[in-house]
């Protein structure tokens, strides 16, 4: 297996890792629930890459609601990287 195979399965792993994270920042759990544990993991995965881009780009209030659009930045960020990988 080559190195560009090898690391376009991890950043492709990595994009499915923050779209488990955004998915699971929609819920609230008890504080004693599986999913809360889950939530932790995936936020000490996702927020060393995710909170220099929020210190960027602040969240984006559209009426009474913000808009985190790091985790797209991220992940256009990771496409781009990946198709020379793909291409290539």
């Amino acid at each position: 297996m080559s190195i560009a195979r090898i690391i376009g399965f991890i950043l492709q792993a990595y994009v499915i890792i923050l779209i488990a994270a955004a998915l699971l920042s929609w819920v609230r759990p008890a504080y004693d629930s599986p999913i809360r544990k889950i939530q932790q993991v995936l936020a000490a995965i996702t927020e060393p890459v995710l909170a220099p881009i929020r210190r960027i780009l602040p969240t984006a209030r559209v009426g009474g609601v913000g808009f985190d659009f790091s985790i797209m930045i991220v992940v256009l960020v990771i496409e781009l990287i990946l198709i020379p990988l793909v291409l290539g």
